[in-house]
């Protein structure tokens, strides 16, 4: 797909999306090669991982000879707990941990640690942990993408555009540092006055239904104005799409996002959002299994080539090495990538009157 890894030392990347996916938990190992458990957070706020995540990295892993047993803990703390400790009783080779939240997910590690488990930080970074190692996106480059889609989208803006940001969980290391990579290209604006910040709101748990409700409130409380809306990722962008509709601005407004979900996708092809950050989850899949096999083989100098990049743990006062792979912006015009590249299915999002959105863009 020719895409490159980031080499600088950003950190975690996000949480994830909007939508709901499946409530699968998950396919239990299977044998025939080495043992490798994951754990995934949730799917009530994010489809990818279930949609993504899971089928990807069943199928990277294989290939690296591995025999992955892949959960999910539905956002369920204690289940997540209980898979890890299923996980390291069955004695898995390497544990990889998409956590509920950093200190469940150095809970974990420290656990699988302490019997010799090499772990593997996936997609979220946790902060004060003890993995060594960590997959992910450049997430202050979505951020930064997030930020300029905002600036873009409001360029012929007269000054003082009003601004609402609705944020992820406080608690996700990847929500911060896509805050951080938002006010890098937006913070310079808010200060110069050519856009007013009227309020940046966190959504705990990413919860999207809570987002929506948020951003109503603090719609209603700017007397019903707002010029761009940032929203963190593609569920909290639907849900704030839904407040907009009934004051009859969507479509007025530009709404940033993330994840490439279909959801999202329909709704840049509408004209409801502006923007999303497309990740391609099959080469952190790819990057994972390879990472993971070399573990397993005990083979560290092998899983330091592949881990090149390094993320600040400021928690844990270390560095982590780290892979960390480049994000993009998608608008309209760039939707068909997400399609050629098989990540969306071109008949989840033409349907009704977006057939002939599609047609136009040649998405089929």
């Amino acid at each position: 797909m020719g895409l490159t890894l980031a080499l600088s030392a950003c950190g975690a990347n996000e949480d994830t999306s909007g939508g709901s996916g499946s409530t699968d938990t998950g396919s239990g190992s299977e044998g025939g090669g080495i043992p490798v458990g994951v754990i995934l957070p949730e799917t009530a706020t994010s489809a990818r991982w279930e949609g993504f995540d899971k089928p990807m990295l069943e199928k990277a892993m294989k290939a690296e000879g591995l025999d992955p047993d892949i959960q999910n803990a539905q956002g369920d703390v204690q289940k997540f707990s209980t898979l890890a400790d299923g996980m390291i009783n069955d004695g898995v080779k390497v544990l990889i941990i998409a956590s509920i939240n950093s200190e469940l997910g150095g809970t974990v590690a420290q656990k699988a640690n302490a019997q010799g488990i090499p772990t593997i930080d996936y997609d979220r970074l946790n902060l004060g942990g003890s993995s060594e190692y960590y997959v992910s996106f450049d997430n202050v480059k979505v951020g930064e993408l997030q930020g300029q889609g905002m600036v873009d989208a409001l360029k012929d803006k007269p000054d003082g555009a009003q601004v609402i940001e609705i944020e992820g969980a406080p608690t996700d290391n990847n929500a911060t540092l896509f805050h951080e990579g938002q006010e890098k290209v937006l913070e310079p604006l808010y200060q110069s006055g050519k856009l007013k910040l009227v309020q940046s709101q966190p959504i705990d748990g990413w919860d999207n239904q809570k987002g929506g409700t948020t951003f109503e409130q603090i719609l209603t409380s700017n007397g019903g104005k707002v010029d761009g809306v940032v929203a963190a990722n593609d569920g909290l962008a639907g849900a704030i799409i839904t407040v907009l509709k009934k004051n009859g601005l969507n479509g007025k407004v530009p709404v940033t996002g993330q994840d490439a979900t279909a959801d999202g996708l329909k709704a840049i092809l509408a004209g409801d959002q502006y923007m999303t950050v497309f990740k391609p989850i099959k080469l952190e899949a790819e990057a994972t299994a390879k990472l993971a096999a070399a573990l397993a083989k005990g083979d560290k100098a092998a899983a330091d080539k592949i881990a090149t990049a390094t993320s600040d743990d400021p928690e844990g006062n270390r560095q982590v090495k780290s892979v960390l792979l480049e994000p993009f912006l998608i608008t309209k015009a760039e939707v068909k990538r997400v399609i050629d590249e098989d990540y969306v299915k071109a008949d989840e999002i033409c349907t009704g009157d977006l057939q002939a959105t599609c047609a136009e863009l040649k998405i089929s």
